[in-house]
């Protein structure tokens, strides 16, 4: 069955890195963002806060990295390709603590080619869920300014606690994207629900040691929660309300990006 009615307005482009192509798909005009997709794929939701990016003056890029684009969330969709992810994706580091996913190479050169193409200051990242992460492990390529983590899951932590503390970056990520903050003052957004086991207060405050004020935390209760079939993680999608904090956290998350790569 097909499922991509849903993203009839975007330009079915393709990108190769590596050995590795992806569809990708585009949409707007002006400088540009990478909407990375949570589980389980490139779902409607994500669709319309991409369609949200490009209404705002920007490109954007989302490239299909698991599941079918355009398909809707069920709880049997999402829980096989989160299994699928857990146990046969070699491209993502469910359990390091301490280094990126090999997908994050294909990202940055991603990111390197639509920064050439659509111009301004440089390149937009947002990641969610299993790919929250890789927004930060992105600044080790210089196009990448304006990273945005939302409920960054990875590594599953479980009951460790040094999963539970861990981002998902090695110290080599971890410093480059601090000198930058600096050298150029940049910084990066983080958002998730505050009773959001899948990310753990360890792994907040991981950032704020590492980062400092360069790491704005967008914390949010269950209350501002919109009504879906799980509990309350997905900040950017499932559980965006149409007003309240988590519709304030899209609004700041796009001025973010619009300042950031030259928009505004």
């Amino acid at each position: 069955m097909s499922y991509e009615a849903a993203l009839s307005d975007y330009e079915d482009t393709a990108f190769t890195h590596g050995g590795r192509t992806r569809r990708v798909f585009k949409k707007g005009s002006g400088p540009a963002v990478i909407v990375i997709h949570e589980m389980p794929g490139l779902h409607p939701l994500v669709i319309r806060f991409a369609d949200r990016v490009a209404a705002c003056g920007l490109t954007v890029y989302c490239p299909s990295l698991f599941g079918d684009p355009g398909r809707p969330v069920t709880t049997g969709y999402a829980l096989r390709e989160m299994i699928t992810g857990i146990c046969i994706r070699r491209e993502f580091n469910v359990w390091a603590t301490d280094k990126s996913s090999p997908i994050v190479d294909w990202l940055k050169a991603l990111a390197r080619k639509v920064h050439v193409d659509c111009g301004g200051k440089g390149v937009g990242a947002v990641g969610m869920c299993f790919t929250g992460g890789f927004a930060l492990a992105m600044m080790t390529e210089p196009s990448v300014v304006a990273p945005v983590l939302s409920q960054p899951s990875l590594p599953l932590a479980g009951k460790n606690p040094k999963r539970g503390a861990g981002i998902g970056a090695s110290a080599d990520e971890i410093a480059c994207a601090r000198r930058r903050f600096a050298d150029e003052d940049l910084s990066m957004i983080g958002l998730r629900f505050k009773s959001d086991a899948f990310v753990p207060d360890a792994r907040f405050e991981t950032y704020r040691r590492e980062f400092g004020e360069r790491f704005e935390a967008i914390e949010l209760a269950d209350e501002d929660a919109a009504p879906a079939q799980m509990k309350p993680h997905s900040v950017l999608t499932l559980h965006l309300k149409d007003d309240g904090p988590t519709k304030a956290a899209e609004e700041r998350v796009l001025a973010f990006f619009r300042e950031r790569t030259g928009a505004a």
